[in-house]
């Protein structure tokens, strides 16, 4: 048996001439997220409909919940624009629910019906009364039932499921996402596919200062991230010998800042090289030393590319909670250091001096360094990773 899924935009409907390329993309990521399982798309300007088989309805309706460009999703039913059908098809939906109290709403867009919503809801409210014991209440009904009137035809539905929100990934091109192990690196690139960024992750390891367990929990966030794209990837940069480099010859204050840099360097070189139009990175202001505004001005000052902070003025607490709610956070918290927390000074400077850092930096031959991890990445296609894997 076929069930009818109504998709409703949301933001997309803002859009005016480049509406369509929206909800061709939206379409093309419901389509690949959906790749192996059997349904149609119908869609317009305004709506979207999903054919699916009943038994496949469950998993379909949490694939799309986590498809950006959704604003909600319906279960609906769909009959003809005639008022006797409408209300018949009404009642057969209620007749075997539990309810005392309801309420009809119309949405006609349909404005050749000989009816106008106010008039329609009244109808098929007296239809539900004189074929169900329960009475009409405006502001607080058990049921609402909602009818949406369009040139084809009246759909019917009950509940309303939230989705994701935002733009379709892949409308605002490629992003570099810095993905740490931490918490707050996840969010931030699903805060970014949010806004239409297709993400990809770089990620960068130090072994043997840095586990294989390190690793394979920043492969375990890119597939969690890959559940809001379908595409993600994740590039892994080998960061030991540029980062013992830097042990040996910066003062220990400085190790974090001058590291940063590099990292942002490598950022920014491999992005002009495969494309990407932004850096997306986790940080936060003031969070940890990295982080307060003048490092965050020692650091960015190597790079002139466009850098997004998605998270930059959440608070932690804020930050946990979308982590938990994308399910992202368990994973966040094991014990694995990455190359960002191994080898923490006890007192790293917080007002870093811009001129102090590029005097540092003439001790080691960065540049050679910086192109040999760029020359050097690994790409992980986390579309092709078995559970195997991720043990």
């Amino acid at each position: 048996m076929q069930k009818l899924i109504l998709i409703k935009y949301g933001e997309l409907t803002t859009k005016k001439d480049n509406r369509n390329l929206f909800i061709n993309m939206l379409t093309n990521n419901i389509n690949n997220s959906l790749l192996n399982i059997n349904h149609k798309i119908i869609k317009n300007r305004v709506r979207m409909f999903i054919e699916v088989d009943e038994n496949d309805l469950n998993v379909v309706i949490e694939k799309l919940k986590k498809i950006f460009g959704i604003y909600s999703i319906v279960i609906c039913e769909k009959v003809d624009n005639n008022i006797d059908d409408i209300g018949a098809k009404v009642v057969s939906i209620l007749k075997n629910m539990q309810f005392k109290t309801f309420k009809v709403e119309t949405n006609r867009s349909d404005k050749t019906f000989p009816m106008n919503s106010l008039e329609i809801s009244r109808k098929i409210g007296a239809y539900v009364l004189k074929n169900i014991n329960c009475s009409v209440d405006v502001h607080n009904p058990e049921v609402l039932v909602s009818l949406e009137l369009r040139e084809d035809a009246t759909y019917i539905y009950l509940n309303e499921i939230k989705a994701s929100g935002g733009y379709p990934v892949g409308v605002q091109g490629k992003g570099i996402l810095m993905l740490s192990g931490g918490i707050d690196s996840p969010v931030a690139g699903y805060l970014a596919m949010k806004r239409g960024i297709t993400v990809n992750g770089l990620y960068f390891e130090s072994p043997p200062h840095t586990s294989l367990q390190a690793k394979e929990k920043v492969i375990k966030l890119s597939t969690v991230l890959n559940e809001y794209s379908g595409n993600f990837k994740l590039h892994v940069v080998p960061f030991t010998k540029l980062q013992e480099e830097i042990y040996k010859n910066v003062p220990d204050d400085y190790v974090i800042t001058i590291m940063r840099r590099m990292m942002y360097r490598i950022a920014e070189g491999y992005a002009k090289k495969k494309g990407f139009k932004v850096i997306v990175n986790g940080e936060s202001v003031g969070q940890v030393a990295s982080q307060t505004l003048s490092s965050m001005m020692a650091i960015n000052s190597v790079t002139n590319f466009p850098v997004i902070r998605p998270v930059c003025c959440l608070d932690k607490l804020e930050i946990i909670d979308i982590a938990k709610k994308i399910n992202t956070y368990e994973t966040s918290i094991l014990p694995y250091e990455d190359c960002c927390t191994i080898f923490v000074p006890k007192h790293p400077v917080i007002n870093p001096v811009i001129q102090k850092c590029i005097d540092f930096e003439q001790r080691l031959d960065y540049k050679e360094l910086v192109e040999e991890c760029i020359n050097n990445i690994e790409v992980i296609n986390v579309n092709t990773l078995s559970k195997n894997d991720l043990l």
